[in-house]
């Protein structure tokens, strides 16, 4: 009888054993679980078959057959409450944890990846420390719907190749956005791959990738038109002017351009890009030495939604590029001054309202409920003034720099920075907001922006009234 009541304990804590386990030590790379994981997917199965022949034996001494076929019942319909889970409480489960869990979960049974293959859009495999090639091909297949991707190590950068790419792209073809930054590895079979099968990557971020070139570049502009947001910070091979100007003809919707340390490029990319691309909103050409006055003159008078502009260690910037960059603010405001108000008018128009002008300036509307009369200047012309310009920075069209990189561009005069600070509200040196970058430039020192101005203001204000309540206790005591 003790033999007894320990078979049925270990049959007890066999059945309760309904979780995966984990194990650190790979043994092969033919699988998830060989990379760094170990799962027991089909442990119901193994615990089922041995209460089944537990029960057998048990049966044939003719003692408790009854209770362990209960066993097997109970453990059975654990079995079918665990595979009947709904996929969307699965899904809204997987939703809450981290990414090395739903690849894990994905390796647990058919439904599980089939859940996996249905809700999964957004994976990062910036955790993995080792074998992230091998991972990346595995599991690939099991994310077909995958819109977004991190393939971006924290360590061993090297680790990332060409097969793992491929494998993103053959199987992923809804990809949009795709972080490959640190893949030195890489090359331009990757750019082939995803040229292929994700023609809707709308983002892509290169950065760092030094093995790929100009020819798998150019490739890729012409293939994926729906690029808006590319970064090729330190790809001194792919970064070239031809490069550009396919980007420019293929991609008009770029928005925001990383060029950093591309030495090779000069103003004729630059201006094909301004030309082509009027709605760039963030052009970063830090360390391009052969940068000009060209290329920044043609971003300000192109591109009028230009937010954020990177000039850092661009030396052959002079002042004419920062009085391009003042000028272009007064015709960025009276543009979308125009832009509203000839929407005011129109809708105005098909409410049915009469609008007429007098010689003096002064509009009046009348319409059958209501009258109201408005004034503008005498000689008709849009207000352009700094106020104004002002709250037109703060609208939702996302006029005017709030992001300005000067650092090491010494041969930039003072004044010529402050005309730039000046016209953009946007621009603070101020160490709250920091958002223009002088550093290096020793001759900028006197730049401020308008914070530094009112806070200055403040003070002298405030030093007055101390000085007048003073004078004015002095008064009253004598």
């Amino acid at each position: 009888m003790d033999d007894l009541h320990a078979d049925s304990g270990l049959l007890e804590s066999e059945c309760g054993k309904n979780k995966l386990r984990v194990r650190g030590q790979s043994q092969s790379s033919s699988s998830i679980s060989d990379l760094f994981w170990v799962t027991k997917a089909n442990e119901m199965d193994s615990a089922s078959r041995t209460l089944k022949h537990k029960s057998k034996l048990m049966s044939q001494k003719g003692i408790g057959a009854c209770n362990f076929s209960q066993e097997i019942n109970s453990a059975e319909y654990g079995e079918s409450k665990w595979q009947d889970l709904p996929m969307e409480l699965l899904v809204r489960v997987l939703s809450l944890v981290d990414h090395r869990t739903v690849i894990v979960a994905s390796g647990v049974c058919t439904g599980w990846r089939d859940a996996m293959c249905r809700g999964v859009l957004e994976i990062s495999f910036s955790w993995c420390k080792k074998n992230t090639s091998k991972l990346v091909q595995s599991v690939a297949p099991k994310f077909s719907r995958l819109q977004v991707c991190n393939l971006s190590l924290r360590s061993d950068r090297h680790s990332l190749n060409d097969e793992a790419v491929e494998a993103l792209a053959n199987h992923c073809h809804e990809l949009r956005a795709l972080d490959l930054s640190k893949g030195a590895r890489l090359t331009d079979a990757s750019l082939f791959a995803l040229a292929h099968g994700c023609r809707k990557i709308e983002k892509l971020n290169l950065s760092g990738c030094i093995g790929v070139s100009e020819s798998g570049l150019i490739v890729l502009a012409e293939t994926c038109n729906n690029l808006t947001h590319l970064y090729l910070c330190g790809c001194d091979n792919a970064g070239s002017d031809q490069a550009l100007l396919a980007l420019a003809k293929n991609c008009s919707g770029l928005q925001s351009l990383n060029l950093g340390w591309c030495e090779r490029i000069t103003d004729a990319g630059v201006t094909g890009l301004a030309l082509w691309c009027p709605d760039l909103r963030a052009v970063d050409m830090c360390g391009c030495l052969l940068i000009t006055d060209r290329s920044v003159i043609a971003l300000a008078d192109k591109c009028h939604h230009l937010r954020n502009l990177g000039l850092y260690s661009c030396r052959n910037i002079t002042d004419n590029a920062m009085y391009s960059l003042a000028n272009s603010s007064k015709y960025r405001a009276v543009r979308s001054y125009q832009k509203r108000n000839s929407n005011h008018y129109s809708s105005n128009y098909m409410a049915g309202s009469a609008v007429t002008k007098s010689s003096t300036g002064s509009c009046s509307s009348n319409s059958n409920s209501s009258t109201s009369s408005c004034s503008s200047s005498n000689d008709g012309n849009t207000v352009t003034s700094r106020y104004h310009f002002e709250s037109l920075v703060n609208e939702q069209e996302g006029y005017g720099l709030v992001s300005l990189n000067l650092g090491m561009c010494a041969t930039l005069s003072a004044p010529a920075v402050q005309a730039v600070c000046d016209a953009f509200p946007g621009l603070h040196t101020c160490p709250e907001k920091h958002s223009l970058n002088i550093s290096g430039c020793l001759n900028l020192t006197s730049v401020h922006c308008v914070c530094a101005v009112e806070a200055q203001r403040e003070r002298r204000n405030r030093a007055a009234f101390n000085h007048i309540s003073k004078l004015n206790l002095r008064n009253v005591a004598v």
